[in-house]
């Protein structure tokens, strides 16, 4: 067997072409347990979302998670999945079709975009694939994470490389690494947000702005996902002119025995609806599209913690998913890195003739093609 993956058919003169591939954590086939069990194998076996000593980790992932989590998981995405299967992927196809055109809008010169998951499908290498098939030299990962951390960022990024690694010829790559401070993705928050009040009659109480959580440790050890996190929700809160005592930020998705960061999520919620909070809103910047998370974590179980705790209204903001204002954030993002690749005033005809011309010279040297 072959080390190295199979290249697509070479052919002199081709138009190459810069690849926008979008990566994100990824999502099961189905939601039902056998398609579950191989997803969360994956998910959790990665150093980079699990960082316990490899034996007593493989005991416990394969003795008891994936015993119990499956099915318990498979309800969970079963509450949330569409008629376009699930959220994440649903939301993602439809953000690459308007990037697709937001894109073509402010340049000329060829260029494709592919979704490639960490975990599950659509995979990195299938997402790598296709961009080579259609000729491109040439690539950006954006990983949809506003924020890095190495649990997710890098995760992605690791994905990559691994396909790389066994790819003979490579391509130039170009990464971006965050955009929790963006202008522009900053702003398409306030409008989500502001677009919010307007229709459920203005401001809450307090807006909780939830991210996903991490070990304490990875703070300690130099991850910069805590400090992000907060400038994001700072820059937030100054974009809406929110005073500090208008909204806060905490955590989410804890797992395990060990410290994570604070404030949790679910604590924060009991406390709001302890005190009686009239009304609160929680959105979750760190996340580009709807999924498990969000949907069930979020606006179903965050919502039974507030109200059974004496809250009154409780609201989840929508993930800004196919939001006019964040298709084209990401259009800038991808713009500013894609700088000296792309260019907005091209040729095609004439990029069409020097292709032509390189492929009647190499076939002038022999070249069979």
């Amino acid at each position: 067997m072959a080390y190295y993956n199979s290249e697509p058919k070479y052919e002199h003169g081709n138009q190459l072409k810069v690849g926008i591939l979008l990566a994100n954590l990824g999502t099961p086939d189905a939601p039902a347990a056998q398609a579950l069990r191989p997803y969360l194998r994956q998910f959790l076996s990665d150093r980079r979302i699990v960082e316990i000593p490899r034996i007593i980790w493989w005991l416990i992932l394969n003795c008891i998670i994936l015993v119990v989590r499956p099915k318990k998981s498979a309800a969970k995405y079963a509450s949330v999945w569409t008629k376009e299967g699930s959220p994440l992927l649903a939301h993602m196809q439809k953000q690459a079709v308007l990037l697709r055109g937001f894109f073509g809008q402010k340049i000329k010169s060829p260029f494709a975009v592919e979704l490639g998951m960490s975990y599950g499908n659509p995979s990195m290498a299938s997402a790598i694939e296709k961009l080579k098939a259609q000729n491109c030299d040439r690539i950006l990962v954006f990983p949809l994470y506003p924020q890095y951390a190495a649990s997710s960022t890098a995760s992605a990024l690791d994905a990559v490389w691994r396909v790389l690694l066994k790819t003979r010829n490579v391509p130039a790559i170009r990464v971006i690494k965050h955009y929790h401070d963006h202008p522009a993705y900053i702003e398409a928050l306030a409008q989500s947000v502001r677009k919010h009040w307007q229709i459920n009659g203005g401001k809450p109480a307090k807006l909780v702005m939830s991210f996903h959580g991490v070990p304490k440790f990875h703070l300690l050890k130099g991850d910069p996902y805590h400090c992000e996190c907060h400038k994001t929700a700072r820059l937030l809160a100054e974009a809406l002119e929110l005073t500090k005592d208008e909204y806060m930020v905490a955590f989410q998705s804890r797992f395990g025995n060990q410290e994570w960061l604070k404030p949790y999520l679910a604590n924060t919620l009991e406390e709001l609806g302890k005190t009686k909070t009239k009304r609160i809103d929680v959105i979750c910047p760190g996340f580009s599209s709807d999924c498990l998370e969000t949907l069930e974590e979020i606006a179903i179980e965050g919502r039974h913690i507030f109200q059974s705790n004496g809250g009154g209204e409780y609201h989840y903001i929508p993930a800004l998913n196919e939001n006019d204002a964040w298709i084209h954030a990401m259009t800038a993002i991808a713009l500013e890195n894609l700088q000296g690749w792309v260019h907005p005033e091209w040729d095609n005809i004439k990029a069409r003739t020097n292709a032509e011309m390189t492929k009647l010279r190499a076939q002038s040297l022999g070249a069979e093609q």
